[in-house]
């Protein structure tokens, strides 16, 4: 039986009072947690539910970058929610505060969706939305995929997942096990998953500005000197009221939003 089975009574319960409707489904192995629930939002399938996966064998990052995972070795799950917030900027990071702070305190976040453990990463994010086809409805469906190394990834994950950058390439991505021994999967899935859908709904009733100070605290490229994919150097100088990393170049401030570049420390 999968180990993360014996887990989702547990979630359920934890959420459920929070999120009337709320289901949880658990597969032996699948493309993409994130693409299955996209699917069945293209569907109209519109009801909260976390969609968790032994195994991804086509699991999509940021950027279009994969993210594999194999049974036992690391988390992988999507949470699809309604959601109608006045503003949608620094979602990202909101998630990752809540996985931060549910996970361990040496988890630190990078800019914009990544975790990371002893300056390595340990796990990633990504935020996908879909419509409900119908203009006149501000809500939409709100899909957030998480990976995260429960143990450290061998050589042959490492080779697919790593940076082009030579610097970066050579640390090699963290587990959760080296801080948590003995954590499994379904145990890190229950740790996370009711924390995140409160925030969430947080997010949606609040903004970023209820996570901004908490993501300050987390915020792992703080004060060090950072080179964008466009080439240009700076300092990163932690992130505005939307969640745009501010970057202090030659030229001046400058913010950086998610869909421009990948960031880096040099």
């Amino acid at each position: 039986m999968s180990e993360l089975l014996a887990h989702v009574e547990a979630v359920w319960q934890a959420v459920v009072p929070d999120l009337p409707g709320f289901t949880v489904e658990v597969l032996p192995s699948i493309d993409s947690t994130n693409t299955e629930l996209m699917r069945r939002a293209r569907a109209g399938l519109m009801e909260p539910l976390l969609l968790a996966a032994d195994e991804q064998t086509a699991g999509r990052g940021r950027l279009g970058k994969g993210w594999h995972s194999r049974a036992g070795q690391s988390l992988t799950f999507s949470l699809a929610l309604p959601m109608a917030p006045a503003d949608w900027s620094g979602l990202s990071l909101a998630v990752g505060v809540s996985l931060a702070h549910s996970l361990h305190p040496d988890v630190r976040l990078k800019w914009p969706n990544d975790l990371w453990l002893h300056q390595r990463k340990l796990g990633g994010i990504l935020v996908e939305t879909a419509g409900t086809g119908d203009p006149a409805v501000r809500q939409r469906l709100v899909v957030v995929g998480v990976g995260i190394n429960i143990a450290r990834p061998d050589a042959s994950a490492v080779a697919a997942q790593a940076p082009t950058t030579t610097q970066v390439a050579a640390m090699a991505p963290a587990g959760l096990s080296e801080v948590l021994v003995g954590m499994t999967a379904g145990e890190v899935l229950a740790r996370v998953a009711p924390a995140l859908v409160r925030d969430l709904l947080a997010f949606e009733s609040q903004g970023f500005a209820a996570f901004s100070q908490r993501f300050a605290q987390l915020d792992a490229l703080q004060g060090l000197a950072v080179q964008l994919t466009d080439g240009t150097q700076g300092t990163a100088c932690g992130v505005d009221t939307a969640g745009a990393l501010q970057v202090l170049t030659p030229q001046g401030m400058r913010a950086i939003h998610s869909a421009e570049v990948s960031v880096r420390p040099c």
